[in-house]
């Protein structure tokens, strides 16, 4: 922490203003796992009380940049998308434009990571995209026996998402698997209600599994285009679906047995 950013001449608050300059040295000039000086060391170096310090530290762990533990210095920590993810679960859940703005983002990242997974997927990140597709098949055919069924239907959401998070994983782009990761909670809200609209459209769960199937074989054969094209189809398919929940009157959930093809 060798460098003092300058503190911008006019700010909402003090402890706005430190919070700002303090993420600038943690982004830029500190690694994950280092703590940050005392209080009383940022304190004098920002010109500020050690409350203000205290404040912006705080902020910055809701930010999900600091680790803070009682009796000890706070711990700079991997960033993540949190903020991020909540803002998404709030617009979705009180915004129908939401659902379909998350799908326009959606395809424009994974379109692109189903490309670039095509090119660069390793042995590993196949057998991760086949196990969550195996998970899907399995909670399904759970469903179908009746077993659990709430249990079951949670459990395919979640290999839906896992999915989706190995492709995101195999096209080698850092930022492209930050934006997924912090999508994930958000994308798992919205598969229950695309799942009511395929319902509604006459549409199995046998369909949703083909559409990942057809995702993964192109990306298995390593052709890019072929990968981009079956991601694409199988969004557009799911904004479909959520287009159709939303137009529907509220029904019962449909059972898992009738996805019976």
């Amino acid at each position: 922490m060798a460098r003092t950013p300058k503190l911008p001449a006019t700010a909402p608050t003090a402890t706005a203003t430190v919070a700002e300059a303090l993420a600038q040295v943690i982004l830029g000039e500190m690694a994950p796992g280092q703590s940050l000086p005392s209080e009383g060391d940022l304190a004098e170096r920002f010109g500020v009380s050690r409350l203000t310090v205290r404040e912006a530290v705080k902020m910055l762990a809701g930010r999900g940049l600091l680790d803070v533990g009682r009796g000890r210095r706070a711990i700079v920590i991997e960033p993540s998308g949190v903020a991020f993810s909540d803002f998404l679960s709030t617009v979705i859940q009180n915004d129908p434009k939401g659902l379909f703005d998350l799908i326009e983002l959606r395809i424009v990242l994974e379109v692109q990571a189903a490309t670039l997974a095509a090119r660069r997927v390793t042995r590993a990140g196949l057998v991760s995209l086949e196990r969550a597709i195996q998970g899907m098949r399995d909670a399904a055919e759970d469903g179908r026996k009746g077993i659990d069924p709430e249990g079951s239907e949670q459990r395919f959401h979640q290999n839906d998402v896992g999915f989706h998070e190995a492709v995101a994983l195999s096209s080698g782009n850092r930022l492209v698997s930050y934006l997924f990761e912090a999508m994930a909670a958000p994308l798992q809200r919205s598969f229950y209600l695309s799942r009511r609209g395929r319902d509604a459209r006459g549409h199995t769960i046998d369909d949703t599994i083909a559409a990942h199937v057809a995702v993964l074989d192109a990306i298995r054969e390593g052709n890019p285009k072929a990968a981009g094209v079956a991601m694409r189809a199988h969004l557009e398919d799911t904004e479909r679906d959520i287009r159709s929940a939303l137009n529907a009157r509220p029904t019962d959930p449909v059972a898992w047995g009738s996805f019976e093809s």
